[in-house]
């Protein structure tokens, strides 16, 4: 089996030796290059093409998520690692737009940093136990996507009624139950038939169970006229 090309970006030297040391260390993986600055980087991912890159984020003249938009716009194959103290969601989600597959703490376990290698080079993707969490918590808490609104043109009020036209009820009958006025329920009425371009209530029944409106009145519409 091939071993797995790996070029090391850091602009740290003790670091960048420590970290070869330990690849150098392991049969499938055979360290190409390395870099201390994200120039370097690019000119290096050119030449060599590596599998997979371990890239830092902050690095003098050009940062590491930079970096890796510019060598994925030209070499799209190679598999990106960002390998990092930051945790904090702009930097997790800044890398993720720019296109890295892996993300993993420099302080994380050498076996997370060796299945995350393994994992990039094999066309996958991975991300540390705390970033993976951060991702979970960060998902689980966005808003749910609102449901697309029927009939934009009507008003709540208009929506309401017409759930209820919807429904076989007649004017006095919607009026007793939103305790307002016929005549109010009326001028909506007429609203509703100009907004749809219906000419009765047997069309406006017809377009709104089309729409998925009738059946029990949903709860958040106001009972005020």
């Amino acid at each position: 089996m091939d071993s797995i090309r790996v070029l090391i970006v850091d602009d740290h030297t003790l670091f960048r030796d420590g970290l070869r040391a330990l690849l150098a260390s392991i049969p499938d993986i055979d360290v190409v290059g390395e870099a201390a600055s994200g120039a370097d980087a690019l000119r290096l991912a050119r030449e060599l093409q590596p599998e997979v890159i371990l890239m830092d984020i902050q690095m003098p003249d050009l940062n590491g998520i930079e970096a890796t938009r510019q060598i994925l716009r030209t070499s799209p194959h190679i598999g990106i690692i960002v390998l990092t103290m930051f945790q904090d969601d702009d930097s997790v989600f800044s890398v993720m737009k720019a296109g890295a597959r892996g993300y993993v703490l420099k302080g994380a376990d050498q076996a997370v940093l060796l299945r995350a290698v393994r994992a990039v080079a094999n066309g996958e993707s991975l991300f540390s136990p705390e970033i993976a969490t951060r991702l979970i918590h960060f998902f689980s808490n966005l808003q749910p996507t609102s449901r697309p609104e029927f009939f934009p043109e009507l008003t709540e009020r208009e929506r309401e009624i017409l759930s209820f036209i919807a429904d076989g009820q007649t004017n006095a009958e919607i009026a007793e139950k939103l305790v307002i006025s016929m005549k109010t329920v009326r001028n909506h009425v007429s609203n509703i038939f100009n907004k749809l371009q219906v000419a009765d209530r047997a069309q406006a029944a017809i377009r709104a169970r089309q729409a998925g409106l009738g059946g029990e009145l949903p709860t958040k519409f106001s009972s005020n006229s």
